[in-house]
């Protein structure tokens, strides 16, 4: 039987005693594009910095590709959701994303050709090698985010997460992400971390909806009810292909 990808079982967490994460249950397969959805403070996050071992669980298990949280961190490539630089700070494309080959074990301090090799490798995937040798700050939001995500790969990982990667840009960069990002899950498996339900569409194959509790979906679709549970909104359905949501009528609890 293959491993899993990321393995979670009956997993807790809370900061400073205020629960965060409750009995949380999770299985991500190999070549997944899976997207975690729910409210601000639900809990996303956090999941994701326990998988990447950044936190520690009160209790339960979480095994990424068999191994425990940290081990393997070559195999996981991460961007974050605040990925903001300094503006005076003068560093270059090149320069970020050569950070990421800081995970590779029995890292120097100089940067080998190989390297220099996997960053090139690396831009040209996410369409932006001819920017390498500009500062970092003089690209746009969506080109700065090509860039991260870049960094994220260069150590030619075998799962890929992203916090709310289109929280900084603007709406046509949104479509261009998921485009990119289906095209990595060919040879990656993607997790997207947001609050907004519209990522929903064609691109995902799954959804965990998390608010403290976790709910699975093994299909780009969720039925009535759960997204009510989420959101304390009353959603009708997320369906696979439809970026467009519709809410039933519901009064104002002012009234």
């Amino acid at each position: 039987m293959e491993i899993p990808a990321v393995e979670v079982r009956d997993l807790w967490f809370s900061y400073h005693e205020n629960p965060v994460l409750l009995d949380i249950n999770l299985t991500i397969r190999h070549g997944d594009f899976l997207a975690i959805l729910g409210p601000n403070g639900g809990g996303k996050t956090t999941l994701i910095k326990l998988i990447l071992g950044i936190l520690k669980p009160d209790q339960g298990m979480i095994r990424v590709f068999g191994k425990p949280p940290g081990m393997l961190p070559h195999l996981m490539g991460y961007v974050p959701q605040h990925t903001h630089i300094d503006a005076p700070f003068p560093i270059s494309v090149m320069d970020v994303v050569l950070m990421g080959r800081l995970a590779q074990s029995g890292r120097r301090w100089r940067y080998s050709r190989e390297d220099r090799q996997a960053t090139e490798k690396a831009l040209a995937r996410v369409g932006i090698l001819e920017h390498q040798d500009r500062s970092i700050n003089s690209l746009s939001g969506g080109e700065r985010q090509r860039a991260f995500i870049a960094r994220a790969l260069v150590s030619e990982p075998r799962i890929l997460f992203l916090d709310e990667p289109t929280a900084s840009v603007d709406q046509k960069w949104h479509t261009n992400l998921y485009e990119l990002l289906q095209e990595l899950n060919k040879t990656v498996t993607v997790v997207v971390v947001s609050h907004d339900i519209s990522i929903l569409s064609s691109y995902v194959r799954s959804v965990a909806c998390v608010n403290r509790s976790l709910y699975y979906h093994d299909a780009a679709e969720i039925p009535a009810g759960i997204l009510d549970q989420m959101y304390q909104c009353p959603v009708e359905i997320v369906a696979h292909g439809h970026p467009h949501r519709v809410l039933k009528i519901h009064k104002d609890e002012t009234e």
